[in-house]
């Protein structure tokens, strides 16, 4: 899934520099709210994928503190 999420965000960003090197004004709105979209979505994703196991490090440090 993060590979898939990865790859089109890898591919969203060379689309925009191959616009850019086209003497093109820069990337419309739209791109960039792709891109932040993408971005977030990546960012989501993480943080649904390693917030369980983030927070069961602090518990098991807090525990071995309280020791």
């Amino acid at each position: 899934m993060f590979a898939h999420l990865a790859a089109s965000l890898h591919t969203l960003g060379l689309t925009a520099q191959s616009r850019l090197r086209r003497d093109e004004k820069g990337a419309t709105m739209v791109e960039y709210g792709l891109m932040v979209a993408l971005i977030a979505v990546v960012v989501v994703a993480a943080l649904l994928t390693l917030g369980p196991k983030i927070a069961g490090l602090f518990t098991k440090v807090q525990g071995q503190l309280g020791a």
